[in-house]
């Protein structure tokens, strides 16, 4: 289902940059950001058991916060696009 709905949310990314040819990359791409980090939020907000095990890692703000970055962290580093060849930390030959 994860894969699925990346694969949706990137071919909607695409249309809105190409049914909008002068739009900055960038604010479509942190418009798409927003949209997914509000929605993570909603779907991991925690249950109303405060025992629950199942929502240890999420039970404040401090914690979810905490969960979103190291997802985040580990989705960009597997990421096609995680290095780009215009880096400045890349070697050239």
């Amino acid at each position: 289902m994860q894969a699925d709905a990346a694969d949706e949310l990137v071919a909607f990314a695409n249309r809105i940059a190409e049914d909008n040819p002068e739009a900055d990359l960038w604010e479509i791409a942190d418009g798409i950001l927003s949209g997914a980090v509000h929605w993570w939020l909603f779907a991991n907000a925690p249950c109303d058991d405060p025992r629950c095990e199942d929502c240890e890692s999420i039970r404040t703000a401090e914690l979810r916060m905490k969960t979103l970055r190291d997802l985040i962290a580990r989705m960009a580093e597997d990421s096609e696009y995680y290095h780009s060849p215009n880096d400045e930390n890349v070697a050239h030959a």
